[in-house]
């Protein structure tokens, strides 16, 4: 992990879907050695199916609380991944004063995908997997693949 910052700050539209996946991952294949949090641009809720998919590979997100960008009181991130153009642009405003990396991860919103209830995990399930993938690579962590 030489390449894993101190503190990450994981941003999305709502806070409830791709940044709260990210924080549940990251934590789960970094474990405790460094801060992550998540923001949205909005103030969203958990999506039921991000619980779901996630604890498909034991990560409990039940307890998220969504937020905003202006809820955070402590701005020092070493680096910051927006996942969505939406909070790219807050992201860019954020970091604009600091002394912080910045990196946009266009993500795929999958609560857009319509269909039955299978069709759908599936959507959520194809973003966990490439978070997870993506977040191992990015931060050379060495952690088992997503069964």
């Amino acid at each position: 992990m030489d390449d894993v910052p101190s503190s990450i700050l994981f941003a999305c539209t709502w806070n409830s879907v791709r940044s709260p996946m990210a924080v549940g991952i990251m934590k789960n294949i970094a474990g405790n050695s460094i801060n992550v949090d998540s923001v949205g641009v909005h103030k969203g809720a958990i999506d039921a199916f991000v619980v779901t998919i996630l604890n498909e590979i034991g990560i409990d997100m039940s307890a998220h609380i969504s937020k905003t960008f202006g809820d955070i009181d402590d701005t020092s991130f070493d680096l910051v991944i927006s996942l969505s153009p939406e909070a790219q642009h807050s992201a860019v405003e954020l970091t604009r004063t600091s002394n912080c990396n910045l990196e946009f991860w266009h993500t795929m919103d999958p609560s857009i995908i319509s269909g039955n209830r299978e069709a759908r995990l599936d959507a959520y399930r194809t973003i966990r997997d490439q978070l997870h993938k993506r977040l191992s690579q990015r931060f050379s962590i060495s952690s088992p693949p997503i069964v």
